[in-house]
């Protein structure tokens, strides 16, 4: 199996003060940033934009991902891409032309991915797995950080990956020391996580004991 990703969300982060604990994310040897954008309108909270991204972005060599919650995905891909961000992804549940987004990230020079929910079946992007550079399946219901996993969630990564073996998959709520293995054998590769790092001694110690994990 390929090493685990670990992308790291910085929405369990004190508001006032990102720059600290991504910092520590960095240099704890993170993969990703990854930010949850939300409008209000498809989950309830709203987070940030892309001033901050583009922020992160000139600060930190590591990639930055936008992971857009929100209802009209395609109004904001110009501003996170101006940003720097690297990767975008967006709901199929909130866009009714998924192929088309895919092929205009693609076409802007980021790479494309669609998540769904866990109450979206994953036949919802099996007619985009031919433009997309990543699947991110939900393994809570967005808005929130600090949920516990859905176990059934873990079922739909199975699945996903005996349909699309080459492709990553991104895993998002949940995850900690003692649920990323069930979910890194299942076939995710990418792992976002939060509330957990916060949890943990350093934030660099949550990242390998992460890493760990999947060993």
């Amino acid at each position: 199996m390929p090493e685990p990703q670990i992308c790291p969300s910085i929405l369990s982060c004190d508001p006032a003060n990102f720059m600290d604990p991504v910092r520590e994310m960095v240099e704890g040897g993170c993969d990703w940033i990854h930010l949850d954008v939300m409008d209000g309108q498809f989950v309830p909270p709203i987070t940030f934009g892309a001033d901050l991204a583009a922020s992160l972005c000139q600060e930190f060599a590591c990639p930055v991902e936008a992971h857009l919650m929100t209802m009209t995905p395609e109004a904001h891909f110009d501003g996170f891409i101006e940003a720097g961000c690297k990767r975008i992804l967006f709901h199929a549940e909130a866009a009714i032309h998924s192929h088309r987004l895919c092929q205009t990230l693609r076409e802007k020079g980021v790479e494309a991915g669609v998540a769904i929910n866990p109450g979206t079946p994953i036949e919802a992007v099996l007619s985009v797995l031919e433009v997309a550079d990543m699947i991110l399946v939900m393994t809570v219901n967005p808005g929130w950080g600090g949920q516990k996993l859905i176990q059934e969630c873990v079922d739909k990564v199975s699945a996903l990956r005996k349909i699309a073996p080459d492709m990553p998959i991104e895993v998002d709520g949940g995850i900690a020391g003692d649920t990323i293995r069930p979910v890194f054998e299942a076939g995710a590769t990418h792992f976002v996580a939060g509330s957990y790092l916060m949890k943990t001694p350093t934030i660099a110690a949550g990242i390998a004991e992460l890493k760990r994990a999947c060993v």
